[in-house]
């Protein structure tokens, strides 16, 4: 788009042409699968269908957060999904999760299995499932699930989306680009402000709020792929980047972070977990 040929949306948007960008040769408007590529199933009860992304990464530090914590039947097998590669449209993974996007999930831990998608409900599932991480009282359980929704109903459209027009769109367009950062400061400044005076989301005690959130926002502080933190002067959020360095020293963190890494995004780190041992 330019001031001299400016873009005027058609009456019904038709998909007529690639859209360009990183994602070009994947992305499609309609649902369903593009090949035949079942799951795998490994010997633990958690199987998990993921990739090491700002998504992905909620998940495997919330499994070994609750290993670290006791709890051996956390124990998982992790299956990597590459969703450069378009390994989110295989058969398997769209009966598992009919949307296509990471992380997904089933518990064979009962008498059937529990299909799971989205990654809040995976966090809220694992939390329930073993008491952990989520607040027991009415009022610490609302504070926690009104974060937990907070961030998956906000980041994947506002920093992935920032993410998106600054890194992998084919052109740099400054509207959307200034519309992004502009809404992911905003958030960034609810966060700082929450945090002010609190080690954690809900105060004291470590949840799933922070475990959701961390790998979004505590990501641009760690400069995690996007380039971000200098561009969205991450200093004026000292309270966030303080918040952030703290939960990545947590060792169960450094664990979750290296699980489905592929070795040219991040050189050294495992491609797929299959048992504990993998990560010592």
């Amino acid at each position: 788009m330019n001031e001299s040929n400016p873009y005027v949306p058609p009456a019904v948007w038709v998909w007529d042409q690639p859209n360009g960008g990183t994602f070009a040769n994947i992305n499609r408007p309609t649902a369903g699968a593009t090949h035949e590529k079942p799951l795998p199933r490994g010997k633990h009860p958690l199987q998990l269908y993921s990739m090491g992304t700002g998504n992905g990464r909620k998940i495997t530090i919330m499994l070994e957060e609750l290993l670290a914590a006791g709890e051996h039947d956390a124990e998982y097998d992790a299956w990597m999904i590459d969703i450069f590669a378009g390994d989110q449209f295989g058969s398997g993974f769209v009966e598992l999760n009919p949307n296509s996007k990471i992380a997904a999930m089933i518990d064979y831990s009962g008498s059937q299995p529990i299909k799971l998608f989205e990654t809040g409900a995976i966090l809220l599932h694992l939390a329930e499932k073993f008491g952990r991480f989520i607040p027991q009282d009415s009022v610490g359980r609302a504070q926690c699930l009104s974060w937990l929704f907070w961030q998956v109903g906000s980041t994947p459209y506002l920093p992935g989306g920032l993410a998106h027009f600054y890194k992998y769109a084919p052109v740099k367009i400054e509207y959307a680009i200034n519309r992004y950062a502009m809404e992911v400061k905003r958030q960034l400044d609810v966060l700082n402000q929450r945090l002010e005076g609190r080690t954690f989301i809900l105060g004291e005690d470590y949840s799933i709020a922070d475990i959701a959130i961390f790998p979004w926002y505590g990501g641009i502080f760690l400069d995690w792929g996007y380039g971000l933190a200098e561009f969205l002067n991450s200093a004026e959020y000292p309270n966030v980047e303080r918040w952030a360095k703290a939960i990545e020293q947590r060792p169960a963190v450094q664990r979750g972070i290296r699980v489905n890494r592929t070795s040219d995004d991040v050189p050294g780190l495992i491609r797929e977990r299959h048992s504990k041992e993998d990560l010592d």
